[in-house]
């Protein structure tokens, strides 16, 4: 496995020479990640390397085309790659249909995998601009949930994706000023139920932007709004979306073990709602909280249905979820970080304390833990606890 991992290192510069030619343009990193969790249910603690080199690369053939090829490579190596079953299938990004991710090789306790993760082609005339590929459509304001961002959610805990996932679509925009525009988005799909259809007007009035949404998803209506602005020069930001009931009696004997019903047999519209505010003192210390709020999501046993709440689009089970977040810059170089998530109805919560430190120029280090508690069936209680280091060195 080692040989393997020192070859590919080696031929990473090889690829970095060919994006040099113009009209080419390239960037990435390299980065490589130590980690010791806790998992519930388990005596013992598992350590894990993790290498994660990413290189993206920009095509300009015209003055009005784009192209994008950007890949990822992660080497994992450690105990829980050797203590889960199909771990290869797990770390995997399902697409709906070309399948761009290549598994380098597959160990008992060693997984190499290389995956494509944007693919697109952008052509611009006049106020228009087209998109098609792999590529991410982001529409949320907020910066911890985003319920409008129906394309490609977000996860705050996934913190070593910066880039965020895509999706294979359609994307077309009419920009009707400088920060104004109308925009289609299609996403195919094998399923009819996996189609999304959907529009956004995006406009700007006092200093705000307000986006307004409507299309279809899981062949079900939704309609959302979101804006982004200051009061008295702290962040305000707000998302809504109302999407059409499922209503879907689903007999699942776990559910009624525990006297609950599936978050499918509401029969009203789903509501989500998401409010964000974040305010920057002249010291650099930064305070950031935000509220998620789902009509019907779950108040106790929340764990049992963060699955069915993916399938249906949904961010989190829960009813409630409060987001809580304090930065500071210790010194021009350090700066540290703690911000927790807390579900007022279980009590469960999860804290997330960080440092980072600018090494060098392109080199930094990040110390993070991620701590649950371990109530069993409480949103964040069959987590356990996670410790990371990881060195990025960027180009």
């Amino acid at each position: 496995m080692r040989l393997k991992l020192f070859f590919l290192v080696l031929l990473l510069p090889f690829f970095y020479a060919e994006a040099q030619l113009s009209p080419f343009d390239y960037n990435g990193y390299v980065k490589y990640l130590f980690s010791n969790s806790k998992y519930p249910n388990t005596s013992e603690r598992y350590t894990d390397h993790l290498i994660h080199a990413r290189l993206n690369t920009r095509w300009y053939p015209t003055s009005s085309l784009t192209g994008a090829l950007e890949l990822r490579f992660r080497a994992y190596y450690g105990e829980t790659v050797e203590n889960t079953p199909n771990f290869l299938d797990m770390i995997k990004t399902k697409f709906d249909f070309a399948d761009l991710g290549k598994a380098i090789w597959n160990e008992k306790s060693s997984v190499g995998y290389l995956e494509i993760d944007r693919l697109w082609f952008d052509w611009v005339k006049n106020d228009f601009e087209a998109t098609l590929g792999r590529q991410r459509i982001a529409w949320g304001t907020c910066w911890v949930w985003n319920p409008t961002d129906i394309f490609n959610p977000l996860n705050v805990l996934d913190f070593d994706y910066e880039e965020r996932p895509a999706t294979d679509a359609i994307r077309l925009q009419y920009y009707t000023g400088a920060v104004t525009k109308v925009e289609l988005d299609y996403k195919p799909a094998k399923k009819p139920e996996d189609q999304i259809l959907a529009g956004l007007w995006s406009i700007n009035h006092w200093n705000y932007d307000f986006n307004f949404i409507a299309g279809m998803r899981f062949k079900r209506w939704l309609a959302g709004f979101s804006w982004a602005g200051d009061i008295l020069d702290a962040g305000f930001r707000g998302e809504i979306l109302m999407s059409q009931a499922p209503d879907q009696k689903i007999i699942n004997p776990v559910y009624l073990r525990y006297n609950e019903s599936s978050l499918s047999s509401f029969n009203k519209p789903l509501v989500t709602v998401a409010l964000s505010g974040d305010y920057t003192f002249p010291n650099t210390f930064y305070i950031h909280t935000e509220v998620l709020y789902n009509n019907n999501g779950k108040t106790s046993n929340t764990f049992l249905f963060s699955e069915e709440a993916m399938n249906l689009g949904m961010l989190s089970a829960a009813r409630w979820s409060i987001y809580q977040e304090f930065s500071y810059d210790i010194t021009p170089l350090i700066r540290g970080s703690l911000f927790g998530i807390f579900n007022p109805n279980d009590g469960s919560y999860a804290i997330v304390p960080s440092v980072t430190y600018s090494v060098l120029t392109n080199l930094d280090f990040l110390a993070i833990s991620q701590i649950f508690n371990r109530k069993q069936l409480t949103e964040f209680g069959e987590y356990g606890t996670s410790f990371f280091l990881r060195l990025k060195y960027s180009f």
